[in-house]
């Protein structure tokens, strides 16, 4: 019982949670087959953008130049660090050709936030620090404190260690309450603001409850959407609440994915949690993808923190292996000891079955004789019935004709009406009653026999085939295997009914059947013409 139980555990983990994460994972799955697909479009912008470059180089607009720069930078700083910092050094060198301050200044906080993203934190905050926030614009002095918040959170994230964290997230949080004093009310950049800002005090509860506000009650831009279910998986997981952090997490993968995104948290820790549940195969191809991801955009600090837990799954899904291996080496040996008991039975069964298939045989062969044989009744009676009725009438019809002929020549020969008694017996054509017989005894016969003609030409050649004459049903020689048909088979009988001689009759057999295509078997096809 107790090997039982271990084997419905091993195979069935989370089951109870099993409903309701499987098809939110089947749609990541369909999603991350699509990858290349949203790969492509991704690069297909990025060309359409690349294109316009020689166009603004040519007419010496650097607005527009500087414009498109940041438009390539836009596409690559969430897909790939390298190429996102080249555009954004071109960007900053059309600026310092701008004279713009605050077009230089634009310029560096989206530099602190390409860098910050490559897990460069230093960097990060020596490029922010060299921007005067005294002197930008609302929107940017609003994106520099929000990268600068970011860029102190994630430090806290990547160090770890007791001694600086608190400072980190303490500035990170100044800087935050700094950059939300800048946005209006209920926009989408209040609400990512807002939401963070919970999360990052820990407030689980009212993080979730501005998150959940924030993705229904808003258009949220795609790399928002992204945030916002990404931080609703992690406050969940935080709260212990697995179902739904996999099911924030997962929402948001797919929004990576279908975004081209790379720089991204989703992935892997949908992958730690699905970990959690015992779900190690998806678990190990989900981290995989997410390592492939952060190589792919340089994410350094992505990969260090992939890396401690990667060897982590990647042991439990070998362990869960070699416990299958054994639970499958005991299954098989007791499969074995199974198999040899049912050969055993099977031996016993087939000795039993061979005996009864003998017997089965013969009760089979004689129930197809019984059944032939009431089939053959069956029509024989179908015959009897029809003929029978048939000859009643006709004995019936020839009893009153001679009925009336007796009472009419009695009459004539007392009257000694002699030439009135000749023509009333003239009148009587035997002939025509002799072929008003063989009519109605054709047409009783293809009323039982319909397919009788048809079947009976095609035991001959196309040149051989009999042709009834207009006004007849059946000529002679049809005739005579009609009777055959019909159990007839003596010359004498057939002969008799037909007027005819038996030498005749036998003439009439031999050269139908010389003339026939089955000639050795001639007589069994014509008793096989079915009946209705």
């Amino acid at each position: 019982m107790r090997f039982i139980i271990s084997l419905l555990m091993l195979l069935s983990p989370a089951l109870l949670a099993a409903q309701d994460v499987e098809p939110l994972l089947k749609e990541l799955d369909k999603a991350l087959t699509n990858k290349e697909i949203y790969v492509k479009q991704k690069y297909s912008r990025i060309n359409s953008f690349k294109k316009s470059i020689r166009k603004f180089t040519l007419n010496s607009d650097n607005k527009g130049l500087y414009e498109n720069y940041i438009s390539l930078f836009n596409e690559y700083k969430s897909f790939k660090y390298d190429s996102a910092y080249y555009y954004l050094e071109e960007a900053k060198s059309v600026a310092f050709l701008l004279k713009d301050r605050q077009v230089l200044d634009h310029t560096r906080i989206k530099e602190g936030f390409v860098l910050l993203s490559s897990g460069l934190f230093k960097e990060a905050i020596d490029t922010l620090n060299v921007v005067d926030e005294g002197k930008l614009d609302t929107q940017n002095r609003f994106n520099y404190f929000s990268i600068k918040a970011r860029a102190y959170y994630d430090l806290a994230d990547y160090n770890r260690d007791q001694r600086y964290n608190i400072t980190y997230i303490q500035q990170g949080n100044v800087y935050l309450e700094r950059a939300l004093a800048l946005v209006k009310p209920n926009t989408n950049e209040y609400w990512a603001t807002e939401s963070l800002k919970l999360m990052k005090q820990q407030d689980w509860k009212g993080a979730e409850k501005a998150f959940s506000h924030w993705l229904e009650n808003f258009d949220l831009p795609v790399e928002y959407y992204g945030i916002a279910t990404s931080s609703l998986g992690y406050i969940y997981s935080e709260r212990g609440d697995m179902q739904k952090a996999i099911h924030y997490l997962t929402m948001a993968a797919i929004a990576d994915v279908k975004n081209a995104t790379k720089e991204t948290v989703a992935l892997r820790n949908l992958a730690n949690e699905l970990f959690k549940m015992g779900y190690l195969d998806k678990a190990n191809h989900y981290i995989n993808l997410a390592m492939d991801d952060a190589t792919f955009y340089d994410a350094r600090h992505r990969k260090i923190e992939i890396s401690t837990i990667l060897p982590i799954i990647e042991k439990a899904q070998l362990n869960k292996v070699n416990e299958k291996n054994d639970m499958l080496e005991k299954i098989v040996i007791l499969l074995t000891v199974l198999a040899i008991i049912i050969i055993l039975f099977l031996i016993i069964i087939f000795r039993q079955l061979k005996e009864r298939n003998a017997s089965r045989k013969a009760m089979a062969a004689s129930y197809a004789q019984l059944q032939e044989m009431n089939k053959s009744l069956s029509e024989a009676n179908t015959i009897k019935e029809e003929y029978i009725t048939y000859f009643i009438k006709a004995t019936s019809d020839l009893i009153n004709k001679l009925d009336h002929l007796q009472k009419s020549s009695i009459q004539k020969v007392i009257s000694k009406k002699t030439e009135e008694l000749l023509s009333l017996l003239k009148r009587y054509d035997v002939k025509k009653e002799r072929e008003d017989l063989f009519h109605q005894f054709d047409a009783i016969f293809l009323r039982l026999f319909p397919t009788f003609v048809t079947d009976f030409n095609s035991l001959f050649s196309e040149d051989h085939r009999s042709i009834v004459k207009k006004g007849e049903l059946l000529n002679t020689e049809m005739r005579i295997f009609a009777l055959y048909r019909l159990g007839i088979q003596d010359s004498s009988q057939i002969a008799d009914f037909l007027e005819l001689s038996v030498t005749t009759i036998y003439s009439y057999k031999t050269r139908i059947k010389s003339k026939s295509d089955h000639k050795e078997v001639f007589e069994e096809k014509i008793m096989g013409i079915k009946s209705i």
